[in-house]
């Protein structure tokens, strides 16, 4: 051992002897720099003033030599915010490997018009100021098929296309041409979505860069256009053009021509007949400059004076999907038509009834009335009223006008100022009447059989001459028509047998006071002109009488229900023809009566009357017949004293 360990060991002993000793007396050190005397050893005086300076210059030193931990604190932080500053500095200057998305620009070259459905040509620029590259980039376009006129509100079907980039380095600019055809209206404005996706090194996320650029279609691929009238009368006939040309310098392919009409048109014809509906017309392919014509011709029906009817046109690409769809709509426009009063207005009533159609039963005479109005505020000469009557359900030989002449050649009824001395000069607001009558046709014949949907068409007209200033005269006109539609003649009859039918029946003929008799109760049904939807018989039996149950034929669906003692027979459909020149349409069922003294000399009914209800699909009405009720004779015993005591069996 050296001779230094030797003395280090020692040392050590002699501290653990003193530290282990009871006499060993420990000197205390106070480790703060104040002194620890006896507070009560306070002096008689303020001593010397050397003294006093010479601890107060003590105290000073002690104290900042305390306060030296805090000096130590205070540097340490701010020497930490000078390298966090530093650091943030160099970040935002230089950059490092750190991806913005406000480094990287995208910028549109191109124009912000084009024709719509011709090629657009624009170039993307992207640039990459960052001190990085951008990994697995994908350009993306999106843009609608179509807009719409005067906004920027497009359909939700839109075309997306999607061009990787691959890696973008650091400060370098990438150049993308771009070729898109776009459709819409003219002066709408269709948006162009162009935005990059990409990566970053050393992550998984996906980061996307947007930019959105306008272009205004400056004119239509195809051009519309509508030649009809602006204004009409109530109910009165109504011819426009729509004129279909392709503007663009390529084919078009598999173009439609649709028409949405307005509420109380009714579609008469067109040239040429809709490929689909009444509305759509397929258009086939257009080569550049080629032009189409839709004449379509209707009726304004159940319209008022100073209603305003709009026709919505649109044409454009069929759907795949849809064939009656516009997929993506080249151009649109509507034309309105304002409804005015008629200058001179004619109101027809068939039978009392005003309206567009009405419905008669061919037994019952057809009286019509004409009222007319003169609505302008001049008068009006040469007034002339002309009633048309057509129609497969007129008898021409009733056809009858006390004013006015019937020519039957022409079959027009005509009142005018040879008839009519008051049609000479009407006056402003000079208002009359006009009337005719005539009679249907019988809706079965043996020679002509049964007619099929038997109608009487009457059309009216009016005219006359207005005077205007400087003794010049304009033809006027008005227009109404309507139309009669015959209800069809529907037979119903009902029997009781008892030696015929589909049944046997039992018990005596006549019926004898309590006991019982059966019956056979048939109901048949025949139709002449119309199909008849939705009919059924409905009848009930007396408390006397009990339903037996039978059916014939048991395919009918015929019900019968106990607690109300109700018989219903569900006809359903009965065809045109049903009985006469077709298999007719009958059920048969049993029932069974008990006659009671209370009886005696008169006759029980057997069934109720039985109604027959349905609708006439083609006259648009409901029907009814009826029958009354079946009834039986009882048996009176001669032998039975006229005092009326009976004897019973």
């Amino acid at each position: 051992m050296r001779q230094g360990d030797r003395d280090k060991l020692n040392r050590i002993e002699e501290l653990k002897v003193k530290l282990f000793s009871k006499n060993y007396n420990p000197k205390i050190e106070h480790r703060d720099s104040f002194t620890h005397t006896n507070r009560g050893d306070t002096p008689d005086s303020w001593g010397d003033e050397n003294e006093i300076n010479s601890d107060s210059f003590s105290f000073g030193e002690n104290f900042f030599k305390k306060t030296s931990v805090f000096k130590n604190f205070f540097l340490f932080s701010l020497s930490f915010f000078l390298l966090a500053l530093g650091y943030g500095a160099y970040m935002f200057f230089l950059g490092g490997n750190i991806i913005s998305n406000d480094n990287i620009s995208i910028t549109v070259l191109g124009n912000n018009f084009t024709a719509g459905g011709e090629e657009l040509s624009f170039v993307v620029n992207i640039t990459n100021k960052n001190s990085a590259s951008l990994d697995l980039v994908d350009l993306v376009v999106e843009y609608p098929k179509s807009a719409k006129n005067g906004n920027t509100d497009v359909s939700s079907s839109m075309e997306r296309n999607r061009i990787s980039l691959g890696t973008i380095p650091a400060g370098v600019v990438r150049n993308e041409n771009l070729k898109v055809v776009l459709f819409g209206e003219q002066g709408s404005i269709v948006p162009i979505k162009i935005s990059i996706e990409y990566r970053v090194e050393g992550s998984n996320a996906i980061f996307v860069k947007e930019k959105l650029h306008e272009v205004t279609i400056n004119s239509a691929p195809i051009n519309l256009s509508v030649d009809g009238p602006n204004s009409i009368s109530p109910n009165q006939d109504i011819k426009f053009d729509v004129k279909v040309a392709l503007n663009a310098t390529r084919t078009a392919s598999k173009i439609l021509l649709k028409v949405d009409y307005p509420v109380g048109f009714q579609f008469s014809v067109s040239t040429p007949t809709p490929t689909l509906d009444n509305n759509i017309w397929s258009l086939g392919d257009l080569a550049p400059g080629a032009e189409r014509t839709i004449s379509i011709s209707g009726r304004m029906v159940g319209v008022f004076d100073g209603e305003e009817k709009s026709f919505q046109i649109k044409s454009g690409f069929q759907s795949s999907v849809d064939k009656s769809v516009i997929d993506v709509v080249f151009n649109s426009l509507t034309h309105t038509v304002s409804i005015k009063k008629p200058f001179i207005e004619t109101i027809l009533s068939i039978n009392g009834a005003s309206g567009r159609e009405y419905a008669t039963d061919s037994k019952t005479p057809v009286r019509g009335e004409i009222r007319w109005i003169n609505n302008l505020d001049t008068k009006v000469n040469d007034l002339e009223i002309r009633a048309k009557i057509s129609g497969n359900a007129v008898d021409r030989k009733t056809i009858n006008s006390q004013q006015g002449f019937y020519n039957s050649g022409l079959d027009v009824i005509t009142w005018d100022k040879n008839s009519v001395n008051a049609f000479r000069e009407v006056s402003p607001g000079d208002s009359g009447t006009v009337s005719f009558s005539l009679s249907p046709l019988s809706l079965f014949s043996s020679g002509g059989g049964i007619m099929s949907n038997p109608s009487i068409n009457i059309e009216i007209s009016i005219s006359g001459k207005q005077m205007l200033e400087g003794y010049a005269t304009s033809d006027i006109k008005g227009f109404e028509t309507s139309t009669i539609r015959v209800i069809s003649d529907v037979g119903f009859a009902t029997k009781a047998l008892y030696y015929s039918g589909p049944f046997k029946n039992t018990g005596a003929i006549p019926p004898r006071v309590e006991k019982e008799t059966t019956y056979t109760i048939v109901w048949s049904v025949t139709n002449t002109a119309n199909s008849i939807s939705k009919a059924n018989v409905r009848s009930s039996i007396p408390a006397w009488m009990r339903f037996v149950g039978p059916i014939s034929p048991s395919s009918e669906d015929l019900t019968y229900n106990p607690s109300s003692k109700e018989i219903i027979w569900n006809i359903g459909k009965i065809q045109k023809g049903t009985g006469i020149t077709g298999a007719g349409k009958e059920v048969a069922f049993q029932v069974a009566i008990t006659p009671s003294l209370s009886q005696l000399g008169a006759m029980p009914v057997l069934i109720n009357e039985a109604v027959l209800t349905g609708h006439d699909d083609f006259a648009n009405v409901d029907v009814r017949g009826s029958k009354g009720a079946l009834r039986t004779q009882l048996d009176n015993d001669p032998a039975f004293p006229p005092s009326g005591a009976f004897v019973v069996e």
